[in-house]
């Protein structure tokens, strides 16, 4: 019997039940909201069942929605990979790769690689995002998250990029107005900026054990990065997004001696699907920044 379904149309389900809503998957594939809709009830119709649950609160899966669900993602799956079989017959890795990384990773790290890497690569389209918290790949369409810190368990394929060393930082002008004398313990005499909202970000790993009070905090470490540069502060940052700065002389160091080295907020991971469909522009864009990566 021959397949009467519709790649967009199963798109289209896919992406609305991994972001919760048709108005984020009409925002996530850029498409109206009517369009998905039609889309998901022209599959329902096509296959003479209903796949979702309409509240005004919420969406929810049927049975025959929630059965139908992976049979779809595997079809799907299994289309992409043969289509990127096809691409690398040609020998050259192409079509779009999304890449989400934590904004400052992708102001310092990321954006200045992008025409090198264009180059290099032309039929690759790069899709940059910025979260500074985790994102589920799947919801939000990424192939690629570079994620900061240690990882939890998960069934997502990590490649390690290296480590960034971290650096207690303050501007010239703060220093000149509130100099830093002695150790550690004297943090909480200084204004200290933190995350908002990453709490686990405002302990420190400090040979001491210390509570630190914050009198400003922000919820982007470029941000942060921002206010130190303008005096507000001291901020605990990555080597990858200050280190210019502190060749500059934009940025001072100090309390270097009480940082613990190594520790869990250096390691820098790129994570991705083990059995993604993409494989070869992952691989390509990985192999590429990993040795121009300045963390």
């Amino acid at each position: 019997m021959p397949v009467s379904s519709k790649t967009e149309d199963l798109e289209a389900f896919l992406t609305v039940v991994d972001t919760g809503s048709f108005s984020s998957a009409a925002n996530l594939l850029n498409q109206q909201v009517a369009k998905i809709s039609r889309a998901v009830t022209r599959l329902e119709a096509t296959l003479d069942v209903t796949l979702l649950n309409r509240t005004t609160r919420r969406l929810e899966l049927t049975e025959e929605g929630a059965l139908f669900l992976q049979h779809a993602r595997d079809g799907l799956n299994v289309l992409e990979k043969g289509e990127e079989a096809l691409r690398l017959l040609k020998r050259a890795p192409s079509g779009k790769l999304r890449v989400d990384a934590a904004s400052p990773f992708v102001f310092h790290q990321l954006a200045p690689l992008v025409a090198e890497f264009s180059e290099a690569f032309p039929d690759v389209s790069l899709d940059l995002t910025s979260h500074d918290s985790i994102i589920d790949l799947l919801e939000h369409k990424t192939d690629i998250a570079i994620r900061i810190g240690d990882l939890s368990d998960s069934n997502l394929h990590a490649r390690n990029l290296g480590k960034s060393r971290l650096h207690i930082v303050a501007s010239p002008q703060y220093l000149k107005k509130y100099p830093v004398s002695g150790d550690a313990d004297t943090l909480n005499s200084h204004k200290l900026i933190g995350f908002s909202d990453s709490p686990g970000l405002n302990t420190w790993p400090l040979r001491q054990d210390i509570d630190l009070r914050y009198s400003l905090r922000a919820s982007s470490g470029e941000t942060i990065r921002q206010l130190c540069i303008a005096g507000q502060g001291l901020a605990l940052l990555s080597n990858f997004m200050v280190q210019k700065d502190i060749n500059e002389g934009t940025l001072i160091p100090v309390f270097a001696d009480d940082i613990v080295s190594p520790n869990r907020r250096e390691p820098v991971h790129a994570v991705y699907y083990k059995n993604s469909a993409v494989s070869s522009r992952i691989s390509a864009f990985l192999d590429f920044i990993q040795p121009r990566l300045t963390l």
